[in-house]
């Protein structure tokens, strides 16, 4: 019997989960395809592009949702099993409170592993493949930067010409050993600039210890400058941004590549966070379905379920900005950015500990 009933749990469980993710999943196409339709509206593709690329898309948003998922999959279910008089029946067979709350949870918590090693892969690779396709389109497709093991290399389209640049290093807003080509229309090359460290924190280049060659028809004029600038497309902030997209690596890359993703030039900071970030997920779900049961169980009195609502939307607007806190407080140095991903998880947690032990009682 008891094999039963916690089977029962698990399916309605289950259901419910996948009920909340299709309505997600429905919203996120409808949001996102307009954006997609925005996009392509002046290029030549067929409908079924943006479509595509929103189906390929969402998943990835979906993972990203999936504690506020898990939040509002337990709070429905355990209102209608509350209001359904199933939980007192429940009771009845010697189910508490916390054995309830801890089969749900842990189900929460594997679910998470689940999701990060057979999931996430595919997620990833289809966010990769969605990037892929919409740079092929992109505007800025003749601006490209790359970082890799001989380090940054960029390319930009002036007015006069093209302009090439490659740096050995490059650490937070500083590159050294910089060579910059500068050529015409024609690919013909009319100056070439060395410097050993470039601040490039604006998109106004600020060089040092500079050498100039300059090229015209046939000559060569060297000259040497202490400080220069140039203006580029280009800033920190812009370069790191580029690099930053962690949707498309899955959790299984960040720990079998991980010195590799460091070679190509990811900030190992950020690394940190996102692998953190995913570690945290089946913990993030855990205390997520904790919060659900703490505002669920307190009573098996039926009650309007407008309340429970309010509570629970009211309860996903301070946790998604307390996790857009913590995060902000690791990109400005004051924690870590590992920390910054456990610091919500902690907090619930401990907030939770107290709740279910008062929901136990009841």
């Amino acid at each position: 019997m008891i094999k039963v009933l916690s089977q029962y749990l698990l399916y309605g469980y289950f259901k419910t989960i996948f009920k909340v993710v299709l309505i997600f999943y429905c919203f996120g196409l409808i949001l996102n395809l307009f954006e997609e339709i925005e996009f392509f509206k002046n290029l030549d593709v067929p409908i079924l592009m943006p479509i595509t690329l929103t189906a390929l898309f969402i998943p990835s948003l979906i993972i990203k949702m999936l504690p506020f998922i898990i939040f509002i999959s337990s709070l429905w279910f355990l209102l209608n099993l509350r209001n359904s008089k199933d939980l007192l029946t429940l009771k009845v067979f010697g189910y508490s409170n916390f054995k309830i709350f801890f089969i749900l949870a842990i189900t929460s918590f594997m679910f998470g592993w689940l999701i990060l090693f057979t999931i996430n892969p595919f997620t990833s690779t289809m966010v990769k493949f969605y990037e892929q396709t919409k740079s092929e389109y992109s505007k800025d497709i003749d601006h490209l930067v790359s970082i890799n093991k001989n380090g940054l290399w960029t390319k930009e389209n002036l007015n006069t010409g093209y302009r090439i640049i490659s740096a050995d290093e490059i650490n937070k807003n500083k590159l050294k050993k910089i060579t910059i080509f500068d050529l015409n229309k024609d690919y013909n090359l009319i100056q070439k600039i060395y410097s050993k460290t470039a601040d490039i924190s604006k998109n106004k280049w600020d060089l040092k210890e500079v050498t100039i060659i300059k090229f015209n028809k046939g000559m060569t004029q060297e000259s040497f400058e202490k400080n220069f600038s140039i203006i580029s497309k280009y800033d920190h902030i812009k370069i790191n941004s580029l690099f930053r997209n962690f949707d498309t690596m899955s959790f299984l890359d960040l720990i079998l590549n991980y010195k590799d993703l460091q070679n190509k030039g990811y900030n190992k900071a950020y690394l940190d966070q996102n692998l953190n970030s995913m570690l945290s997920l089946p913990f993030f779900l855990f205390m997520m379905t904790a919060l659900a049961s703490i505002l669920t169980m307190n009573t098996l009195k039926q009650s309007n379920n407008f309340t429970f609502i309010v509570a629970g939307l009211i309860a996903c607007v301070a946790v998604y900005y307390f996790k857009d806190l913590s995060l902000a407080l690791g990109k400005t140095d004051r924690v870590s950015l590992s920390l910054a991903a456990w610091i919500p998880v902690a907090v619930i947690g401990l907030f939770s500990a107290i709740g279910i032990l008062q929901i136990n009682e009841k």
